[in-house]
């Protein structure tokens, strides 16, 4: 019998940041508690708790929407500086690599949309203390997580082929055995942590989010440990009157954190708007590594928690960006 081999027609040159073993991720999994258990916590004790330096850490989603900033602002207080990453964000990443948190990053975009690209990023990456960004698409990065999620160590797509994404990538070509045509293997990325913000959570990890769900369920489901915040802590009776609208079970999530508005200066869809002056102050002066210090010290190393945070931008501020029932 003559063997047949899978023909390999390309490669990224990147390596793997996370090399991943399915089968140990599924024995985590196993082992994890599955009863019905108050998770509810503070940011400092569910990052203390589950992020340890130099883990590999997944921030959920896109641009200004919806981010985990409550968390993220945490993250940076705890004086991380070797952690590994993974998002398609702008804000909270920008802020971790301006306070030098990141040293591997698996990315699509690090800027501020409108405003422009990430200084704090490029200080970072020409520093040498980013030591290594690897490229992929957005479409890339969420099919890695749904890989995890199904247990497989990668899928097929036509994503990223003929580009440099594909080059600086991971990421592997091989002649379709089916077409004889070139698919693109995109890896499976197990997260060590996922952090994630959510409208409504009830104290067990049942998650519910209007709107734009993103990738949630995809990265709660790749993940080793999830830590979910959320806008309202709801009854469990309240979840079950519209079960259709669980995106993350409770039994994938590890600590709540209540953080009314922690999406700010970012926007909560049916919520609240983003803060576009403050977004913008901080892009404007970021060029600058001395301003970019002082806005650190002002918004993140000089309060103490959320709520402090909150105190600081001032309850007017914050009622003039929610968006009123008509």
């Amino acid at each position: 019998m003559s063997e047949k081999h899978v023909r390999i027609l390309d490669e990224g040159i990147a390596p793997l940041i996370q090399p991943f073993d399915l089968d140990e991720f599924r024995a985590h999994n196993r082992a994890k508690e599955k009863a019905l258990v108050d998770k509810r916590m503070s940011e400092s004790e569910a990052i203390s708790k589950f992020v340890t330096e130099g883990c590999y850490v997944g921030i959920e989603l896109y641009g200004t929407v919806r981010c985990p900033m409550s968390l993220t602002r945490e993250l940076i207080r705890k004086g991380y500086k070797k952690l590994r990453g993974v998002g398609q964000g702008v804000f909270e990443a920008d802020l971790l690599a301006a306070a030098n948190c990141m040293k591997e990053l698996d990315w699509t975009y690090i800027g501020l949309e409108v405003y422009g690209v990430s200084s704090s990023l490029r200080r970072g990456v020409e520093s040498g203390y980013i030591e290594r960004v690897v490229e992929w698409s957005n479409a890339a990065i969420a099919w890695r997580f749904k890989a995890a999620a199904m247990g497989v160590p990668f899928v097929p797509a036509r994503t990223m082929l003929g580009t440099d994404t594909f080059k600086y990538s991971s990421a592997k070509a091989i002649e379709c055995p089916f077409t004889g045509k070139p698919v693109a293997l995109i890896p499976a990325l197990v997260l060590d942590v996922g952090i994630i913000h959510v409208h409504r959570a009830d104290k067990h990890g049942n998650c519910q989010i209007d709107g734009i769900t993103g990738f949630a369920a995809e990265m709660a489901a790749a993940s080793k440990n999830v830590i979910i915040s959320a806008e309202e802590i709801v009854d469990t009776d309240e979840i079950r009157k519209a079960p259709d609208q669980t995106v993350i079970p409770y039994y994938l999530v590890d600590a709540v954190i209540h953080a009314p508005f922690g999406s700010h200066p970012g926007e909560m869809g049916g919520l609240y708007e983003r803060d576009e002056e403050h977004i913008k102050n901080y892009f404007d002066n970021s060029s600058d590594p001395t301003k970019t210090k002082d806005y650190l010290d002002k918004w993140i190393y000089g309060v103490g928690s959320h709520e402090e945070y909150l105190r600081l931008v001032g309850t007017d501020r914050l009622e003039s960006l929610r968006i009123k029932e008509r």
